[in-house]
């Protein structure tokens, strides 16, 4: 369970792209995420390099930002990152950076969000088996001895022998 858990802050750079395969709902974007720094010969704060991430998000966090997110806003998302590099048929060698999402969400430094709490899936309805009868059923001879009104706790009984 070595995993790197990331938290990056940054701008949404591309529109969310939705999926539902068979296994659930499934988004992705990129993530801008410029670094700032304090130039003293200028006296400015200067952009520096960008680092673009791939922002994976599965189940109900993947319907959330599909109605949340879009192109431009600040957001926080952390998750494991997952660094691949690939070499394709005489190309360069790339490397590409994602993040499978554990939490995403509005950087409310750089502005406001109005937070609306997503609606509980429908639940299926239970099978519902019917209750067991715990009740230990009378003996066949009690039930005799019942019927014709005769005393049971007098009836010598005999033990039972078991193998």
């Amino acid at each position: 369970m070595n995993e790197t858990v990331v938290c990056v802050v940054g701008n949404v750079a591309t529109q969310p792209v939705y999926r539902e395969p068979a296994s659930g709902p499934s988004v992705r974007f990129r993530l801008a995420v410029t670094s700032r720094y304090w130039d003293r010969e200028k006296s400015v704060w200067t952009d520096g390099h960008t680092n673009f991430f791939t922002v994976w998000a599965n189940r109900q966090l993947a319907v959330n930002v599909v109605a949340s997110v879009e192109v431009g806003q600040p957001v926080v998302v952390q998750g494991r990152l997952k660094v691949r590099t690939e070499v394709r048929d005489g190309q360069q060698q790339w490397a590409s950076a994602d993040i499978d999402a554990m939490t995403i969400g509005h950087d409310l430094a750089r502005g406001t969000a109005a937070f609306v709490r997503a609606a509980k899936p429908e639940a299926q309805p239970a099978v519902t088996r019917p209750e067991p009868n715990w009740e230990t059923p009378r003996p066949a001879d009690t039930d005799a001895a019942a019927a014709t009104g005769q005393d049971v706790s007098q009836q010598a009984q005999e033990p039972a022998m078991v193998t």
